[in-house]
C-alpha cells in the first residue's frame, strides 16, 4: 500500500498527462507515495489554501468505460458505496458542468461534534469524459459543517486496467479549528470510496 499524508497546502498544477505509468496488477488502494503532484481537471484543482486535504489512488482491473460510467452515474452510488445512504440528482441527463446532486453520509461523533448525517450538495465544475471530474459544495449536519469541499478525480487507462487518483480538500471554521480530527474521517473515507469503486467495477468487468 502506498501512502502519503498531506499536511500542508499544495499549489494547483496542470492536467494529468495522457499517459500514465502502468500500475502493478495487484496494486492496493492507498495514499500516494512521496510528494504527489496535485490533481487537476481542466486546469482546476483543490483549494490550495486548505489546511486539510488528501490524495489517494488505486488500480482497477476493469475497462475505463466501466469505471467511468459507474463513478459518474451518481444516482447509483448507494448500490455500491456503503457510506452513501441517499442520493438525489437535481437535474436530468449525464453529468456535465453545472450538474448538481444532493447526497447523505453518516458522520460519527467526535470529541467536539455529535454523530450526525451530513447532507452534501455537489456541483460539477469541470468534467472531461473518461479523464477527469471536479465538483465542489458544502456538507451540513447537526453540529457539523464543512463550508466547502473540493473533490478532483483523475482516470488514466494503463496496462491491464485503470489508474484512479483522487484528491479532496475541506475548508470551514470547524475544519480549520481542528484539522487533525477532521483528517481522521477524510482520509479513511476516501480510501473506502476507492475500495468500493474498485470492488464494484471489477465485479462488472
Amino acid at each position: 500500500m502506498r501512502r502519503a499524508l498531506l499536511a500542508i497546502p499544495l499549489a494547483a498544477a496542470g492536467l494529468l498527462g495522457a499517459t500514465a505509468t502502468p500500475a502493478p496488477a495487484q496494486a492496493a488502494t492507498g495514499h500516494v507515495a512521496g510528494a504527489p503532484q496535485p490533481l487537476t481537471c481542466l486546469g482546476q484543482g483543490i483549494d490550495p489554501a486548505a489546511q486539510l486535504h488528501y490524495q489517494a489512488e488505486t488500480f482497477i482491473k476493469a475497462p475505463l468505460s466501466t469505471v467511468w460510467n459507474l463513478h459518474t452515474d451518481v444516482a447509483g452510488w448507494p448500490s455500491w458505496q456503503t457510506a452513501v445512504t441517499s442520493m438525489n440528482r437535481l437535474d436530468p441527463g449525464p453529468l456535465r458542468k453545472g450538474s448538481q446532486f444532493r447526497w447523505t453520509t453518516p458522520a460519527p461523533a467526535t470529541a467536539t461534534t455529535p454523530a450526525t448525517t451530513l447532507v452534501i450538495t455537489s456541483t460539477v465544475q469541470q468534467i472531461r469524459p473518461d479523464r477527469c471530474i471536479r465538483w465542489t459544495g458544502p456538507a451540513i449536519g447537526e453540529g457539523l459543517r464543512i463550508d466547502r469541499g473540493v473533490h478532483v478525480w483523475n482516470f488514466a487507462k494503463v496496462r491491464g486496467g485503470v489508474l484512479v487518483r483522487t484528491e479532496e480538500s475541506w475548508t470551514g471554521r470547524q475544519i480549520d479549528a481542528d484539522p487533525a480530527t477532521a483528517a481522521k474521517y477524510l482520509y479513511p473515507g476516501l480510501d473506502a470510496w476507492l475500495a468500493d469503486l474498485k470492488a464494484a467495477a471489477e465485479a462488472r468487468r
